[in-house]
């Protein structure tokens, strides 16, 4: 049945107007409007973080939108905090929506005497109070088993494949999905078997760590557009090379599907003078200015997605319904056209 509570939305400073997108999404959904929680997120002059919420918590099913990118360690210090702020405020559930979820590339122990810091920000996370957390592409799929808490890992691989049907009508026989490595076949297999296209990967060969010596394509690439498919793009540099080595082995064109653009560094400078024809990336990270004023970088919202995940939260409905292609098609009304 469902909750006798409305779902009520709080964001930290990482991403507000995601925030506040979802928040006009559920609007639409719902009939009625849905504003954010007001409260005040500021910094003393140490740096320290203060949390005040202005507005009954008690009893609410609370979500909190909040993405860990950079600044990292400021922006999940906020998560924590507003955790325990709508805790002590005895707010009767709280999810913590994290489209983007920092520290996830440190999930394994690569080496001696190294931490798993992504084990240790789930612990983080659910000590602080979190009931739940709802996000977006993993970098690793097991650090859903990181929290003893219920954790919803969304894919942006739908939400392309609507976009790729769109942008390439009349061309999808033309399409060839791409790995930029080999660890990430999964993922490009994933979407190729969503817009019914051809598979290859980009194998990296290093001579010495930090230096690529070489790329090889494993596939046929001659005549094809080529869509690179890829979670994070950081400093774009391995992307970026990748597209030259399929443009010398035949490419027509070179597209890149990126669910969270970090462009750290001098990513959007690469990015600009590259042979890719269009990078698109999700807004599950506030995009700089540099990056909106990017010629060749598209922006796919992703407000959509998670507002109807949090009201099937919400409603306890099935958030794995999501994952499908056809449920996403009318949740994207009037954005995107099917061939």
């Amino acid at each position: 049945m469902p909750a006798m509570t409305e779902p009520k939305l709080i964001s930290g400073n990482a991403n507000l107007s995601l925030a506040k997108s979802i928040a006009r999404r559920m609007s639409m959904h719902r009939g009625m409007s849905v504003n954010l929680v007001d409260a005040r997120i500021e910094r003393f002059n140490d740096a320290e973080i203060f949390v005040e919420v202005f507005e009954n918590v008690r009893g609410e099913d609370m979500y909190i939108i909040q993405p860990t990118s950079n600044p990292a360690n400021d922006n999940l210090m906020e998560l924590l905090i507003m955790t325990d702020a709508l805790r002590r405020s005895s707010a009767s559930r709280i999810t913590a929506v994290i489209p983007y979820f920092g520290y996830a590339r440190q999930d394994r122990r690569a080496k001696a005497r190294t931490p798993i810091t992504a084990k240790l920000v789930a612990n983080m996370i659910a000590e602080a109070g979190v009931d739940r957390v709802l996000t977006l592409d993993l970098h690793a799929a097991q650090i859903q088993g990181f929290f003893d808490i219920p954790v919803d890992n969304l894919y942006a691989s739908p939400v392309f494949a609507l976009d790729i049907e769109h942008h390439f009508k009349g061309q999808m026989h033309d399409l060839m999905v791409v790995s930029p490595d080999v660890g990430g076949v999964a993922r490009a297999r994933e979407l190729a078997k969503r817009i019914n296209a051809p598979l290859a990967i980009v194998d990296k060969r290093r001579e010495k760590a930090g230096e690529i010596a070489e790329m090889i394509v494993i596939g046929s690439v001659a005549g094809k557009k080529c869509i690179i498919v890829d979670d994070i793009c950081d400093t774009a540099g391995t992307l970026c090379k990748a597209a030259e080595v399929l443009m010398e082995n035949g490419a027509v064109e070179v597209h890149s599907y990126i669910t969270h653009g970090v462009l750290s560094g001098p990513a959007v400078e690469r990015v600009t003078n590259s042979v890719m024809k269009s990078l698109v990336i999700t807004d599950s990270i506030e995009p700089t200015e540099a990056v909106k004023n990017c010629p060749n970088i598209r922006i796919v919202p992703t407000a959509p997605i998670f507002a109807q995940a949090i009201l099937n939260i919400w409603n306890g409905t099935s958030v794995s319904s999501l994952f499908e292609t056809d449920t996403l098609v009318p949740i994207y009304e009037g954005m995107y056209q099917r061939p």
